[in-house]
């Protein structure tokens, strides 16, 4: 019994608005997940990954602050059953086991990074223990706020680029 299209083909046969749906999950830009959307059909994961990386190249601020609000904290697990919660728990899993004084620290340093650049401190954390983000937000706080989206932009490039792959699996 054949389960239908899987990968690009998948994505490539959604009706566009359920194309942007599934894309949303891999950036909360609808921006983004438009531009991906309409760019299909793809003819292989390369072309689909390059047509992302160019839609990232052409959003505005305001299309990252965007997606950076469907982002938690950093050492905040969602507790959400949905497929966005799952990946983002699965992302923070470097958290899971760290002790309360990096934790706390994680916490008072995402208050300072939010009053200092007025949105969520984002890291792409797979592979990343506490440590390493707690220093990483640490060192981003000295930045300027220039610097500061330019990193932000390539660490939310980074996360879709793993969750694409992910849609692209495991629908």
């Amino acid at each position: 019994m054949s389960r239908g299209p899987r990968g690009v083909g998948r994505l490539n046969a959604l009706p566009p608005h359920d194309a942007e749906r599934e894309l949303l999950s891999c950036c909360g830009s609808r921006t983004w997940a438009r531009a991906v959307a309409d760019g299909r059909p793809y003819p292989d994961a390369a072309a689909l990954k390059a047509a992302c990386d160019a839609a990232f190249t052409r959003l505005t601020w305001e299309d990252v602050e965007e997606a950076l609000s469907r982002h938690p904290r950093i050492g905040d697990r969602p507790a959400g059953a949905d497929r966005e919660s799952a990946w983002s728990r699965g992302e923070q899993s470097g958290v899971a086991g760290a002790d309360r004084e990096v934790t706390r620290r994680l916490h008072e340093g995402n208050l300072e990074y939010e009053k200092r650049f007025g949105h969520v401190f984002l890291i792409c954390a797979t592979g990343l223990d506490a440590g390493r983000m707690l220093e990483a937000l640490t060192e981003r706080l000295g930045n300027d706020t220039a610097t500061e989206r330019r990193i932000v932009r390539e660490e939310l490039a980074k996360i879709a680029r793993l969750r694409l792959d992910k849609l692209l699996e495991h629908p």
